[in-house]
Protein backbone atom coordinates (compact mmCIF):
# COMPACT_ATOMS: atom_id res chain seq x y z
CA UNK A 1 0.00 0.00 0.00
CA UNK A 2 1.62 3.41 -1.35
CA UNK A 3 1.79 6.18 1.33
CA UNK A 4 -1.33 8.02 -0.42
CA UNK A 5 -4.02 4.81 -0.29
CA UNK A 6 -2.38 4.40 3.23
CA UNK A 7 -3.64 8.41 3.94
CA UNK A 8 -6.83 7.97 2.24
CA UNK A 9 -8.06 4.67 4.25
CA UNK A 10 -7.08 6.58 7.37
CA UNK A 11 -8.65 9.53 6.08
CA UNK A 12 -12.03 7.93 5.38
CA UNK A 13 -11.64 5.98 8.30
CA UNK A 14 -11.55 9.34 10.62
CA UNK A 15 -14.57 10.76 8.89
CA UNK A 16 -16.48 7.44 9.44
CA UNK A 17 -16.40 8.02 13.20
CA UNK A 18 -17.44 11.20 12.65
CA UNK A 19 -20.64 10.85 10.51
CA UNK A 20 -21.32 7.85 13.22
CA UNK A 21 -21.45 10.35 15.60
CA UNK A 22 -23.51 13.23 13.48
CA UNK A 23 -25.78 10.49 12.56
CA UNK A 24 -26.34 8.95 15.82
CA UNK A 25 -26.95 12.39 17.48
CA UNK A 26 -28.85 13.24 14.76
CA UNK A 27 -31.28 10.59 14.65
CA UNK A 28 -31.65 10.59 18.48
CA UNK A 29 -32.88 14.07 18.52
CA UNK A 30 -34.88 13.44 16.25
CA UNK A 31 -38.73 14.47 16.51
CA UNK A 32 -41.32 11.66 16.64
CA UNK A 33 -43.77 13.26 14.09
CA UNK A 34 -40.20 13.98 12.02
CA UNK A 35 -39.29 10.11 12.46
CA UNK A 36 -42.56 8.84 11.43
CA UNK A 37 -42.64 11.29 8.46
CA UNK A 38 -38.82 10.49 7.05
CA UNK A 39 -39.11 8.12 4.19
CA UNK A 40 -42.68 7.01 3.55
CA UNK A 41 -43.30 8.10 0.21
CA UNK A 42 -41.13 8.60 -2.81
CA UNK A 43 -40.66 11.38 -4.17
CA UNK A 44 -42.24 12.27 -7.88
CA UNK A 45 -39.58 11.49 -10.03
CA UNK A 46 -38.38 8.18 -7.95
CA UNK A 47 -41.94 7.23 -8.91
CA UNK A 48 -42.49 7.96 -12.44
CA UNK A 49 -38.75 6.21 -12.79
CA UNK A 50 -39.67 3.07 -10.85
CA UNK A 51 -42.12 1.38 -13.19
CA UNK A 52 -43.70 -1.87 -12.57
CA UNK A 53 -41.77 -4.43 -14.15
CA UNK A 54 -38.76 -2.93 -11.73
CA UNK A 55 -36.88 -5.22 -9.33
CA UNK A 56 -36.02 -2.95 -6.73
CA UNK A 57 -32.65 -3.41 -4.34
CA UNK A 58 -33.28 -2.00 -0.92
CA UNK A 59 -32.33 -2.32 2.74
CA UNK A 60 -33.45 -3.72 6.21
CA UNK A 61 -32.37 -0.74 8.22
CA UNK A 62 -29.46 -1.28 10.98
CA UNK A 63 -29.73 0.88 14.37
CA UNK A 64 -29.98 4.61 12.81
CA UNK A 65 -30.13 4.12 9.44
CA UNK A 66 -33.37 5.36 7.93
CA UNK A 67 -35.81 2.67 7.89
CA UNK A 68 -36.81 3.02 3.55
CA UNK A 69 -39.09 -0.31 3.73
CA UNK A 70 -42.86 1.75 4.57
CA UNK A 71 -41.74 3.90 1.62
CA UNK A 72 -41.03 0.60 -0.85
CA UNK A 73 -43.96 -1.17 0.05
CA UNK A 74 -45.83 -1.74 -2.91
CA UNK A 75 -42.60 -3.26 -4.50
CA UNK A 76 -42.60 -6.12 -1.45
CA UNK A 77 -45.83 -6.84 -1.94
CA UNK A 78 -45.57 -7.34 -5.49
CA UNK A 79 -42.72 -9.09 -5.03
CA UNK A 80 -40.39 -7.27 -6.65
CA UNK A 81 -38.50 -5.93 -3.55
CA UNK A 82 -34.99 -7.58 -2.74
CA UNK A 83 -32.68 -7.33 -0.24
CA UNK A 84 -28.79 -7.79 0.47
CA UNK A 85 -27.77 -11.15 1.51
CA UNK A 86 -24.16 -12.51 2.28
CA UNK A 87 -23.41 -16.22 2.33
CA UNK A 88 -20.77 -16.13 5.10
CA UNK A 89 -18.33 -13.63 5.79
CA UNK A 90 -16.47 -12.94 2.08
CA UNK A 91 -16.41 -9.87 -0.19
CA UNK A 92 -19.48 -11.07 -2.25
CA UNK A 93 -22.90 -9.97 -1.61
CA UNK A 94 -26.19 -10.92 -3.65
CA UNK A 95 -29.68 -9.91 -3.86
CA UNK A 96 -32.34 -12.05 -2.63
CA UNK A 97 -36.27 -11.51 -2.94
CA UNK A 98 -38.18 -10.85 -0.29
CA UNK A 99 -42.04 -9.99 0.51
CA UNK A 100 -43.91 -9.06 3.63
CA UNK A 101 -44.14 -12.02 6.25
CA UNK A 102 -40.94 -13.86 4.69
CA UNK A 103 -38.26 -14.04 7.78
CA UNK A 104 -35.24 -11.78 7.91
CA UNK A 105 -32.13 -13.78 9.70
CA UNK A 106 -29.16 -11.80 11.05
CA UNK A 107 -26.58 -12.20 8.59
CA UNK A 108 -22.72 -12.65 9.12
CA UNK A 109 -22.31 -8.86 9.22
CA UNK A 110 -25.08 -8.49 11.63
CA UNK A 111 -27.45 -7.07 9.45
CA UNK A 112 -31.11 -8.65 9.00
CA UNK A 113 -31.18 -10.01 5.50
CA UNK A 114 -33.59 -12.90 3.78
CA UNK A 115 -32.82 -17.00 4.84
CA UNK A 116 -30.06 -18.73 2.78
CA UNK A 117 -33.27 -20.54 0.53
CA UNK A 118 -34.54 -17.17 -0.62
CA UNK A 119 -34.69 -16.43 -4.56
CA UNK A 120 -31.87 -14.75 -6.00
CA UNK A 121 -32.37 -11.49 -7.46
CA UNK A 122 -31.15 -8.72 -9.43
CA UNK A 123 -32.06 -5.42 -9.14
CA UNK A 124 -32.79 -2.72 -11.97
CA UNK A 125 -31.91 0.22 -9.12
CA UNK A 126 -30.74 0.30 -5.93
CA UNK A 127 -31.32 2.15 -2.46
CA UNK A 128 -28.44 2.31 -0.88
CA UNK A 129 -27.14 2.70 2.94
CA UNK A 130 -24.77 5.13 3.55
CA UNK A 131 -22.42 7.23 6.52
CA UNK A 132 -21.51 10.19 4.49
CA UNK A 133 -22.50 11.37 0.76
CA UNK A 134 -21.61 14.40 -1.30
CA UNK A 135 -23.59 16.51 -4.21
CA UNK A 136 -21.79 14.81 -6.56
CA UNK A 137 -22.42 11.36 -5.93
CA UNK A 138 -19.73 10.36 -3.93
CA UNK A 139 -20.83 7.71 -0.88
CA UNK A 140 -18.78 6.41 2.31
CA UNK A 141 -19.97 3.48 3.55
CA UNK A 142 -19.10 1.20 6.44
CA UNK A 143 -15.75 0.71 4.75
CA UNK A 144 -16.34 -2.93 3.52
CA UNK A 145 -16.80 -2.36 -0.15
CA UNK A 146 -19.49 -4.95 -0.49
CA UNK A 147 -21.79 -1.71 -2.47
CA UNK A 148 -19.38 -0.91 -4.48
CA UNK A 149 -18.25 -4.10 -5.74
CA UNK A 150 -21.92 -4.78 -6.60
CA UNK A 151 -22.09 -1.71 -8.39
CA UNK A 152 -19.15 -2.46 -10.24
CA UNK A 153 -20.03 -5.92 -11.38
CA UNK A 154 -23.77 -4.53 -12.09
CA UNK A 155 -23.26 -1.60 -13.64
CA UNK A 156 -26.62 -0.95 -15.59
CA UNK A 157 -28.22 -0.73 -11.98
CA UNK A 158 -29.25 2.53 -11.17
CA UNK A 159 -27.87 3.44 -7.91
CA UNK A 160 -29.44 5.86 -5.12
CA UNK A 161 -27.86 6.49 -1.61
CA UNK A 162 -29.94 6.88 1.06
CA UNK A 163 -29.12 9.16 4.39
CA UNK A 164 -30.28 11.49 6.56
CA UNK A 165 -29.52 15.03 5.29
CA UNK A 166 -26.42 15.66 8.53
CA UNK A 167 -24.40 13.00 6.13
CA UNK A 168 -23.77 15.24 3.57
CA UNK A 169 -20.18 16.30 3.36
CA UNK A 170 -18.05 18.87 1.16
CA UNK A 171 -16.42 16.02 -0.96
CA UNK A 172 -15.75 12.36 0.05
CA UNK A 173 -12.56 10.57 -0.70
CA UNK A 174 -12.45 8.67 -3.84
CA UNK A 175 -10.42 5.61 -4.16
CA UNK A 176 -9.80 3.90 -7.73
CA UNK A 177 -12.72 1.66 -6.59
CA UNK A 178 -15.27 4.04 -5.53
CA UNK A 179 -18.49 3.83 -7.80
CA UNK A 180 -20.50 6.90 -7.50
CA UNK A 181 -24.21 7.37 -7.05
CA UNK A 182 -26.47 8.64 -9.77
CA UNK A 183 -28.77 10.73 -6.72
CA UNK A 184 -29.11 10.70 -3.10
CA UNK A 185 -32.74 10.95 -0.69
CA UNK A 186 -32.60 12.32 2.31
CA UNK A 187 -35.49 13.47 4.32
CA UNK A 188 -35.02 16.59 2.97
CA UNK A 189 -34.39 16.50 -0.61
CA UNK A 190 -33.85 14.16 -3.54
CA UNK A 191 -30.58 15.05 -4.77
CA UNK A 192 -29.48 14.50 -8.80
CA UNK A 193 -25.87 13.13 -9.26
CA UNK A 194 -24.51 12.59 -12.91
CA UNK A 195 -26.50 12.26 -15.84
CA UNK A 196 -28.13 8.62 -15.94
CA UNK A 197 -31.41 10.05 -14.28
Amino acid sequence: MTDLSANLVQQKSHLREKLRFRRRHFTANLDGMARLAAFRALPAPLSELLHDQMIVGAYAAWGDEPAIMPMLACFAEAGRLALPHHAGRIDVMTFCGWRPGDSLIKGPWGTRQPTDDAPMATPDVLFCPLLGFDRHGGRLGQGGGHYDRYFAAHPGALRIGVGWSVQEIDATPREWNDVPLDAILTEQEYILCGDRL
